[in-house]
């Protein structure tokens, strides 16, 4: 009976997480037309409790949980909170560690900071300081040599006007 309380416990768990990464949002427009970048805190995008754990305690989403760790669209990532431009799809590659990964920014949008722990760096975002992830070089993933770890909770996909998944 123990047992069958911790399976449907499980599936429980594994729906919710689901659920969760459902409400990922996708907007479709033109890369011109991206949404306005959020520049006084108190407009910022509401965050939902996992959003708020990422990009404002700094905390990690699970490997492979994240809506867009093997996401293919092409256009634009954004900060969640400001709508920042942040990364392009066509700098996204497959690190197989289970988060989105870049080997690029868009210029001047992410900023590097010194982690707490010393041995690490972080990345957030230059408009709003949001947490998005940590900033990996020499790991010969692609010939850049780096590899931006973003959190799915900390970005919106924006799809490129007639493109596709």
């Amino acid at each position: 009976m123990k047992s069958i309380a911790v399976l449907l416990a499980t599936c429980c768990l594994f729906a919710i997480t689901a659920c969760a990464q459902q409400k990922q949002q996708k907007q479709v427009v033109s890369l011109e037309e991206l949404p306005m970048v959020i520049k006084d805190a108190q407009d910022y995008n509401p965050l939902e409790p996992m959003e708020a754990q990422v990009i404002l305690r700094k905390g990690t989403e699970r490997a492979f949980t994240g809506a867009y760790f093997d996401y293919k669209g092409e256009g634009v990532y954004i900060c969640k909170q400001c709508n920042l431009p942040l990364f392009s799809s066509k700098d996204k590659f497959n690190s197989g560690t289970g988060w989105p990964s870049f080997d690029d920014i868009i210029k001047d949008n992410v900023k590097e900071i010194p982690d707490a722990d010393g041995m690490r760096t972080e990345i957030v975002c230059a408009n709003c300081g949001g947490h998005l992830g940590h900033v990996f070089r020499g790991e010969g993933f692609t010939k850049k040599q780096t590899r931006h770890c973003a959190n799915s909770a900390s970005l919106t996909f924006v799809e490129a006007e007639g493109e596709g998944n």
